[in-house]
Parts: structure tokens; C-alpha cells; sequence
């Protein structure tokens, strides 16, 4: 599962294809695949494994004037990285590219075998192409959306799917569940993808996909039905990102790029949600009235990976000034399995960057279910949480196309700190205190600035100094804990050294005898009362 791209049109779809998959390069993954077909339906499948680039010098030399087609970038999950296992699966006259999980792969392969279908490949997707064949032929070649709909249901898991056959020129039927996908609609042309980046400088007119949504697309555009094959209204919107937005504008990576964009993002995110005489925090897209707001007297909050250790930041900041409301910070890959109690008068903040992360969506459902308000902590516009959160803060930070998120992190912190003082501001805190928060807040991008300049000559000198160590150890107290999370986990996604953080009063309560002359040890210490 990783990047899925699609197009259909007038257009040469290999070229589209391909700049579709090296716009979501950044996702990361191990192989790409694409498949392109004439207009009486021959096909072209070409795949590799390792970079777009080697797949691109296999386009070169399979070069086609197709105009349509799908292609994937990889990252395995069912079956290491491999030529077999890489995306389109073919089987029959059915070619597949899938992003997620299907649970039940096993017993339906068991199922296929029985039918005489053989598996080149071990992963889940070529299961999938094979039911969707196994329905499909003794259909009429029109009838491909009624096979996979017919396919999903027997399926048990999570998907973002386009499937195109040999026998059915011109068309490529799209469905999701649990895995986004957004359809592009030009002029005689119409474009898929699993990701906004893909889509840019094609079209700015975009059908975001619900769940339970099976798709047609061809040249004259897009048709939404249910699972029952029900027609459903196609609703289009605008696409909120430019190509500016996803180029590196004369930075090295994306990384580096989005850490000196942190300035201009934190102002986005405080733009217009402070008063000029600081005196008042201002969240328009919560939806709840000042009663409301301060009634309130538990927040979970609910993230994974940098989003989560964003929540524990925020909640460790706003309880010094908000001393009648608890927290409870949840990982949303362990709440959604648990059995769990939310207190009564209890709001649950959904911290997203991309409002598509699955795990914290169906925590976002079970949630919702249980009657408890909801707001999203989200920077992609029109994403699946920030459809269906009762309101909500965008983070409006630009598109963050590196893996190692460090934008949206400052973002998410600020805007939950807002939300706290918005908070704060409805129960009557004095406004003393609210004064020097969000004097502090509105500094805080210039502060920023500075520290980044400061510090990047520093860093440089630093990081050639300690390369060397494999392993290493972050530690800080209070507000600077969640800060070390986050700093070890940049480490491991950025340099793959093997780190660790821990709370520094537990590093005596065994992990010490971990430490040695080969760990790199960091320390966060902040210039307060913890100093020492």
C-alpha cells in the first residue's frame, strides 16, 4: 500500500501517470507499477522495484501513446518488495492497484484455488484481482463497476482500489473504504489519485471519495454509486493547492524545506484566531457557543506518531492555565481497541495532518458514535476527519510533503493551545493570564525565525560530530518530554539510527543500564523552574 494514480483522457498516460507517482515519491515505498491500454483495450504493464526512476527507464523503452491508465508505488506489506508482488496485479483481463489491508486474503485465496486460480505474487491485492476475474467473466464486459462491487462484499478490511479491464475500453471503475482516494475532473479527461500532490497542475475541480463509494470514470467524468450500485450525488470541489506548494523552491529535500517554512506556517495557523489587543483567543470553526465551551471538563485527545506527541505537548501546556479541565492523550492505534470511558461533558480533539489517518478516523467513528463532540486538528482541507468532525481548527500550514512531519507538529501544538485558551476565555480565566499566552503565541513565529537561524550552523557542526553513533537516547521532563518523542522519532525516520525516548526521572528505573560510551545521549532542558 502507498500511492495510487489513475487517468483517462486524450493525453499521453504514461507521461501523466508517471509524474503522478513521482509527486507521491515522498510517501516512501519499495517498487511502482503502471498499466496503460489502447483504445480497444491492449494492455502495457510494466513494473520494478526500486525508485520510479527505474520504472521510468522501463517506460522509455515501452514507450506507448496510450490514453489511459492506472499505476501504484508500493510499500509492502502482504510479501517483500519484488517484481511479482509490485503493482498493477493482472489476472485475466482484470489489472488492480490497492492501497490497504484486506483481512480476509487468506480465506478467499483458499476459495480462488479451488476455482483453479494460481498466485504468482503473496500479497492480498492479486486475491482481489482474482475475485474481481472470478465474478467479472460471466458478466457482460459493461458490467465491471457490478464485479468489484459484487467482489467488495465479500471483502473484510480496508481500501482505496482502481481496477480497469481489457475488455472494457475507456473506463476505470474506483472504490474506497478506510484508504483515500480523490477523482480529478478536467475537460474529456479525468484523473485518480490517492493523493492531492498528484493532482495539481491537472485540474483544481476534485470529488473527494466517501467511504462505501464505487466510481466511474471515463473522459465525460465521474459516476458515484453505493456498494448496492445505487447512484449517489457527486458533489465537486476545489482543489486548495498549487504547485508552488509542492516544490522544494531551492531546498536540498522537503525536510529541510518544511523546517524553515515553520515560521510563515505558525503564522497561517494564529492568522486572525488572536485579537490585536491579545486579549482573546477566537475559533470560529468550533461550532460551540460559549456555554458550551465552558461546560466543558475532560478533552481526550486522539493521534498517532507526531500527532500524538503533539496532543501530549498541547495538554501538558494548557493545563498550566486551565486547572478544571483533565486530559486524557490517546493513541488512536490503541483506543480503537480498548475498552474506554469518556467522562460526561467531554470533548475529543482528532489531530490529523492529512485527515486521512486510518487508525485516528475510526476512533473519530467509535467517538461519534458514543455521542461525544468531536473536533478536528487538520491541515488538508475537504480530508475524510474534517468531513465529519462537529468542527474543528484547520491548521492551514501548506502542504507537507515530507515524511518527517515538522510543520504541521508547530502547527498542531499552536492550534491546540488556542483551543485551550478559547477554552480558558469561556470559564472566566483572568485575563492576566490569557494576555501573556497568547502574547507569547503571537511571538512565537518570529521566535522562531531567530532560532532557526540561529541554530542551523550549529546543528550542522553537531550532527558531523556524533554521525558515527547507532543508537541513541532522548530524554526531558514537563513540557520537554513530548518534545524528546518527537525529536527521537525524526531521528529514526530521517537517519534510521535506533533511538529512544524516555521521561528523565524514569531513566534510573532500568533503561540507564542500556547507556553506555556508544549511545548518543540528548538532553532538552527548558530555561525554568525545572532548570537546574
Amino acid at each position: 500500500m502507498c500511492g495510487i494514480v489513475g487517468y483517462i483522457g486524450t493525453k499521453n498516460a504514461q507521461s501523466i501517470l508517471l509524474t503522478g507517482l513521482k509527486r507521491l515519491e515522498y510517501r516512501g515505498y519499495d517498487s511502482a507499477g503502471v498499466v496503460t491500454l489502447t483504445s480497444n483495450g491492449k494492455p502495457t504493464l510494466l513494473r520494478a522495484v526500486g525508485k520510479v526512476a527505474a520504472l521510468e527507464t522501463k517506460i522509455a523503452t515501452h514507450s506507448t501513446s496510450d490514453t489511459w491508465g492506472i499505476g501504484h508505488t508500493r510499500w509492502a506489506t502482504h510479501g517483500g518488495p519484488s517484481k511479482a508482488n509490485a503493482h498493477p496485479h493482472q489476472v485475466g483481463d482484470i489489472y488492480v492497484v490497492h492501497n490497504g489491508i484486506i483481512e480476509n486474503y487468506q480465506d478467499l485465496k483458499v476459495m480462488l484455488k479451488r476455482h483453479d486460480y494460481d498466485f504468482k505474487s503473496d500479497t492480498d491485492t492479486e486475491v482481489l484481482a482474482a475475485l474481481i476475474d472470478f465474478i467479472y467473466k460471466d458478466l457482460e464486459p459493461t458490467e465491471l463497476l457490478r464485479a468489484v462491487a459484487d467482489a467488495l462484499k465479500m471483502v473484510a478490511g480496508a481500501y482505496g482500489l482502481a481496477v480497469v479491464s481489457s475488455r472494457l475500453p475507456g473506463e476505470v471503475v474506483v472504490a474506497r473504504k478506510g484508504s483515500p482516494l480523490i477523482l480529478g475532473v478536467g475537460k474529456g479527461e479525468t484523473f485518480i489519485a490517492s493523493d492531492a500532490s498528484a493532482l495539481v497542475g491537472h485540474t483544481d475541480k476534485v470529488i473527494y471519495m466517501h467511504d462505501g463509494e464505487i466510481g466511474r470514470c471515463t473522459r465525460e467524468g465521474v459516476e458515484l454509486y453505493d456498494i448496492e450500485v445505487q447512484p449517489l450525488t457527486v458533489t465537486t470541489e476545489e482543489l486548495s493547492l498549487d504547485l508552488e506548494a509542492i516544490q522544494k523552491k531551492g531546498y536540498d529535500h522537503f525536510l529541510l524545506k518544511e523546517i524553515h517554512d515553520q515560521p510563515e506556517s505558525l503564522r497561517a495557523t494564529l492568522s486572525g484566531r488572536i485579537t490585536a489587543d491579545k486579549k482573546q483567543a477566537h475559533l470560529g470553526g468550533l461550532n460551540m457557543t460559549n456555554e458550551e465551551l465552558s461546560a466543558v471538563r475532560h478533552v481526550v485527545i486522539v493521534g498517532c506518531g507526531t500527532s500524538y506527541y503533539a496532543g501530549t505537548l498541547a495538554a501538558y501546556i494548557i493545563e498550566q492555565f486551565l486547572d478544571d479541565v483533565t486530559f486524557s492523550i490517546e493513541i488512536a492505534s490503541e483506543l480503537r481497541y480498548r475498552s474506554f470511558y469518556i467522562p460526561e461533558d467531554s470533548v475529543a480533539l482528532i489531530v490529523s495532518q492529512s485527515g486521512e489517518t486510518a487508525d485516528t478516523l475510526a476512533c473519530l467513528q467509535e467517538l461519534k458514535r458514543r455521542g461525544v463532540r468531536t473536533l478536528g486538528v487538520v491541515n488538508s482541507v475537504g480530508s475524510s476527519i474534517a468531513r465529519e468532525v462537529d468542527g474543528g481548527m484547520y491548521l492551514h500550514a501548506g502542504a507537507e510533503i515530507s515524511v518527517a512531519s515538522t510543520k504541521a507538529f508547530t502547527s498542531q501544538v499552536a492550534a491546540m493551545v488556542l483551543f485551550g485558551l478559547t477554552v480558558a476565555g469561556a470559564k472566566g480565566v483572568g485575563q492576566k493570564v490569557l494576555s501573556e499566552y497568547l502574547e507569547e503565541l503571537a511571538a512565537l513565529p518570529d521566535e522562531l525565525e531567530k532560532t532557526i537561524t540561529h541554530l542551523e550552523p550549529v546543528v550542522k557542526k553537531l550532527a558531523k560530530k556524533y554521525t558515527h553513533y547507532d543508537r541513541a537516547l532522548y530524554c526531558g521532563r514537563d513540557t520537554a518530554y513530548p518534545v524528546a518523542l518527537e525529536g527521537a522519532l525524526k531521528l529514526k525516520e530521517v537517519a534510521y539510527v535506533q533511538a529512544e525516548a524516555h521521561a528523565a526521572g524514569e531513566l534510573k528505573h532500568g533503561s540507564i543500564a542500556l547507556v553506555d560510551d556508544n549511545v548518543f545521549e540528548m538532553f532538552y532542558l527548558q530555561d525554568n523552574w525545572l532548570y537546574h
